[in-house]
């Protein structure tokens, strides 16, 4: 099984927190991690990954001149930009996004659209329509236990 988890590079000591959390018990259960390949919740994730000797991979945005986080596995460099968001959606079995910046809405609503997987919101966008009601979709946790949970469906 392979989770993406995304998340914003300009993190909180709360978000990073929670994603080192988030990569740790992925890996304690042999999932595959794959997350965007930059700093913020990407490099925490890919930290508590590789604490618990998990694979973890980036999907870089970039064309591979500058070198990649030393967490990761593995890495694939797409050159795309946030293009490369549909790719690390499409990877997926499942996603977690910890946190909330323009690029993670981008990818909670491409999981969303792509359909047939969890998604799962830990501390980050809640999307309204236009009469304040929540818009049905992503499953919202409140620690990285329950996100992972959620997100394995156990």
């Amino acid at each position: 099984m392979q989770v993406a988890v995304c998340g914003p590079a300009e993190a909180t000591p709360e978000e990073t927190a929670q994603a080192r959390r988030v990569g740790e018990l992925l890996a304690e259960r042999g999932v595959t991690v794959l997350c965007g390949g930059g700093g913020g919740v990407m490099a925490a994730v890919a930290a508590g990954v590789r604490d618990r000797a998990g694979l973890v991979i980036g999907v870089r945005p970039d064309d591979g001149t500058a070198p990649a986080l030393a967490e990761l596995s593995a890495s694939v460099v797409t050159n795309m930009g946030q293009a490369r968001n549909a790719i690390l959606v499409w990877s997926a079995d499942a996603v977690i996004a910890v946190g909330g910046s323009w690029g993670t809405l981008s990818e909670v609503a491409l999981a969303m659209r792509r359909g047939g997987i969890p998604v799962v919101v830990l501390g980050g966008w809640r999307v309204v329509d236009a009469h304040g009601a929540p818009v049905p979709g992503p499953v919202h946790a409140a620690t990285p236990d329950a996100a992972v949970r959620l997100a394995l469906g156990s």
